[in-house]
């Protein structure tokens, strides 16, 4: 089942800037929610790339930021990323993972901005974030 989630307002440290988050496992977009709904951030979760892709294709602007998750069941990171850059070369994406280390994307052409490591700490993740953010 593909889940969509908004965080409302669109205020909080990121003023009206907008957070994709995009992961299978519904337990890990409710710790991300948690995170970013605690730090004020305004965000939408997507427990389906396709989906996620599809509002991306069809929102009047791009997000400030695409956290991803690279092993997903049907469609990984690395593509999601591809195909938003399509989209809009310069997009912001953050991609995490517990199952393959920053190395794996260094020939890829499609390279996230960054990646954190799974698990990660709120505190991480939320540096990277502020980081992104103020580029």
């Amino acid at each position: 089942m593909t889940e969509s989630k908004d965080s409302g307002s669109g205020s909080g440290k990121s003023g009206k800037a907008l957070i994709y988050v995009v992961d299978d496992e519904p337990m890990l977009l409710e710790v991300a929610s948690a995170i970013l709904e605690s730090s004020g951030y305004a965000f939408q979760t997507f427990s389906d790339p396709a989906q996620a892709l599809d509002a991306f294709k069809s929102a009047p602007s791009p997000p400030a930021l695409i956290i991803t998750d690279y092993a997903m069941h049907s469609m990984n990171g690395v593509a999601l990323i591809a195909a938003c850059r399509k989209i809009h070369p310069r997009q912001k994406i953050l991609l995490v993972s517990g199952t393959i280390d920053e190395q794996a994307c260094l020939n890829s052409p499609a390279k996230p901005d960054r990646f954190l490591a799974k698990p990660y700490q709120a505190k991480h993740l939320l540096d990277i974030l502020q980081s992104l953010l103020a580029e």
